[in-house]
């Protein structure tokens, strides 16, 4: 790959120099297609996610419909009796999918139309842009594309990019930083097959060129016109931050930092003034970050605050002081906090804003005299407006429909409008803008969307085994009646301090329509009432976590919101913790549950330090090896450990064979366990019209943990 893009360069550059045809098409003239934007989460959460405890990145837009890049050849190794055990078990999930979903083809065919119909129709404006003085930046089907602010007409925007031209397979555009001086580009590049991505540099101009490709990078800034700073990915992890300079024809790579400690994951990111970088090192509960000046990018970087244990902090910049985002002080939940760059230390901040109790900081946003914070509070949506001019706070509570954020990119600092979107589960992204010279909020005129949600937004709390009260969010069609009678789909995920994924899905909204009922519990464990709500359902607290999901469901029923019998429940990821666990302890609760690449086999997984994430990892589980209490208590609630023979649920999981985060073999095992004790409970009982649940693997040779295209997800 890499001596195709140089052969590509030296083309770009040989043939510009001596004026002959143009060789690939990075810059014409072309009407763009539309695209659809990925998940930001990640998450992850995706959704696409952040290690948690790390500064947000300027917001970055993607678009699936682009090439993927080749995977790695996978390096021969002696077959073992394991690795031939699971490649038995392999094949037989997979000839058993093969015959399950051929009886559902009629009504995956249906569901599919309707779902590319709904997509159609929620994703025909746009993309968001990346706006430069003049210029703007925008990403559509895998092209980057320039045209100037007053322009309206964009079949006339310049493609500066191609990744299908340059020959990248099925890879789409991930992440975009613009130099200052507009000279350079460089864009990350990422397969669904593989968590890493490369990183493209272009020079720009009349004929741009590829200068550069770095493979394996997770974050990367330009600190000047022509020094990029970047991390590179291994094995999940991030250790080490480069240095690379374009001048004078000559392309030098230094070695600048390196984190030695496992738990700790490093990032890079730019303050919003543009007067500096950071190098973020993270582990889930302590911060460190290190200062380079953009004015002397080649000066070795500063320390601001020494890491101690259980101290959380990012940097933003402003008039010559540091405004820092801190767990410091009492009670521990995110604080902004100020200090004089040339004195950072810990005993030199001073408190600039705290937040409420039970809030959740979701983003923070800098600009040259305000600062805006969206907060979580109860369930609702709000903007704190800091104005560092008149030394005051605006609260503005947002749309009660709306549940989550998505703003979009601020380049430059000294704007006077701040631009965002709303979304919910349900409802399409409608953009709104915050004009800090008006002082309010506007609702941005869009297209209106052509289809009536008439949806129903409930906020409920329910009491845990320790009195603890729970939110729970409630979708449904206002014209349903009997609710008891109607199908329940339970969402929960509960881990690393990260919120239920709420941004818009066609196929939330196609079952509200269909009449069901879409139910969010945001039990501990997760982030949605602020940092100690995480810290209360981690580690030796994972048990509140189950606890909280069975008194939601519960409420659920209780209320007459559906049933035992038409309840279903959905987790991805670390959420199937829960969900397995469920099953186990009450699977009279719920009648089936829908499972993506679940972390169902915490114990083996805990204990096996070669795997990348696990070092990293004990601050949410625990240490297995170290503490035999520990051991114990992942025990009494491991959903691998705890299958028993009962009448389980039905249950549906897909699962990757590229996952890096949960290893399909522990998913195989944990089917066939979970079947073996179906069968085993069928066997003894067999009474006349006892059911036998469904136990169905859909094993995808494509995507990477919870991370799979349009298509992909669609098939799903």
């Amino acid at each position: 790959l890499r001596n195709l893009l140089q052969g590509l360069s030296f083309s770009i550059k040989y043939y510009s120099k001596h004026n002959h045809l143009p060789p690939v098409c990075l810059y014409s003239k072309m009407k763009q297609k539309k695209c659809h934007i990925l998940d930001s989460s990640g998450s992850t959460s995706t959704h696409q996610t952040l290690p948690p405890g790390s500064v947000l990145p300027w917001r970055f837009f993607s678009c699936k419909d682009g090439t993927k890049i080749p995977s790695k050849r996978k390096q021969n190794k002696s077959i073992t009796t394991s690795e031939l055990l699971y490649k038995d078990l392999l094949k037989s999930e997979q000839e058993n999918w093969n015959d399950i979903s051929a009886r559902y083809k009629v009504m995956t065919k249906r569901i599919k139309e309707k779902l590319e119909e709904l997509h159609k129709c929620m994703f025909s404006s746009g993309t968001p842009r990346i706006r430069f003085g003049e210029n703007v930046y925008f990403e559509e089907n895998g092209c980057i594309f320039l045209t100037k602010t007053d322009d309206v007409d964009e079949e006339n925007a310049d493609i500066l990019f191609s990744a299908e031209d340059l020959g990248f397979s099925n890879a789409f555009i991930q992440r975009i930083r613009i130099s200052p001086d507009q000279r350079h580009m460089a864009i990350s590049l990422k397969s669904e097959n593989s968590e890493e991505a490369t990183c493209v540099i272009v020079k720009l101009g009349h004929f741009p060129v590829v200068e550069k490709v770095i493979p394996s990078v997770f974050s990367f800034e330009w600190a000047a016109n022509d020094v990029l700073y970047y991390t590179t990915l291994k094995n999940l992890r991030c250790q080490n931050v480069f240095m690379t300079t374009f001048t004078n024809q000559k392309h030098t790579t230094e070695l600048v930092y390196t984190e030695q400690d496992a738990r700790f994951f490093v990032d890079i990111n730019c303050t919003k003034d543009r007067h500096f970088l950071t190098i973020n090192s993270n582990s889930k509960t302590t911060s460190e970050v290190w200062l380079i000046d953009c004015k002397h990018p080649f000066q070795l970087p500063a320390l601001v605050q020494a890491r101690t244990k259980g101290l959380i902090y990012h940097i933003e910049h402003r008039n010559y002081e540091l405004y820092i985002l801190t767990t410091h002080g009492e009670p521990a939940e995110y604080k902004l906090m100020k200090a004089p760059v040339t004195s950072s230390g810990m005993e030199n901040w001073q408190l600039v804003y705290a937040l409420e109790e039970k809030t959740k900081l979701v983003d923070l946003e800098m600009f040259s005299d305000h600062c805006i914070m969206f907060l979580k509070n109860a369930g609702h949506l709000y903007l704190n407006v800091i104005s560092f001019v008149s030394q005051s706070v605006q609260s503005i509570k947002l749309p009660t429909w709306a549940c989550e954020f998505e703003l979009e990119s601020h380049p430059e600092h000294t704007t006077s409008t701040c631009y965002f979107q709303l979304t919910s589960p349900v409802h399409p992204p409608k953009r709104f803008a915050y004009s800090f010279k008006e002082n309010n909020l506007i609702e941005q005129a869009v297209q209106e969307v052509p289809i009536i949600t008439n949806c129903h937004t409930t906020r409920l709390l329910a009491k845990s085994k320790d009195e603890t009260l729970v939110p729970i969010t409630v979708f449904h069609n206002m014209n349903s009646k009997e609710l008891h009678r109607k199908p329940l789909l339970v969402h929960v995920y509960g881990a690393y301090g990260i919120d239920l994924n709420m941004s818009f899905k066609e196929e939330k909204l196609m079952l509200i329509q269909g009449g069901w009922i879409l139910a969010y519990c945001h039990v501990r464990g997760g982030g949605e009432l602020g940092l100690s709500w995480h810290k209360d359902g981690c580690h030796h607290n994972k048990l509140k976590g189950l606890h909280d999901l069975k008194a939601c469901i519960m409420l659920l029923h209780q209320l007459g919101f559906s049933q035992p019998k038409y309840t279903a429940i959905a987790a991805a990821s670390a959420g199937g913790v829960l969900a397995g666990a469920l099953c186990n302890t009450d699977p009279e609760l719920i009648r089936a549950v829908v499972l993506q690449a679940p972390f169902v086999d915490v114990l083996n997984t805990m204990m096996k330090t070669h795997l990348p994430l696990t070092i990293e990892e004990q601050e949410e589980w625990g240490d297995p090896l170290a503490d035999e209490k520990c051991m114990e208590y992942i025990k009494s609630y491991c959903p691998y450990q705890n299958i028993k023979t009962q009448c389980y649920p039905s249950v549906f999981i897909t699962a990757y064979e590229n996952d890096q985060r949960v290893p399909l073999s522990g998913v195989l095992q944990y089917v066939q366990k979970l079947r073996q004790a179906a069968l085993d409970h069928a066997s003894r009982t067999s009474k006349k019209g006892d059911r036998i649940p469904n136990i169905i693997l859909d094993i995808q040779a494509s995507g990477s943990h919870c991370d799979s295209s349009w298509e992909g997800s669609l098939d799903e």
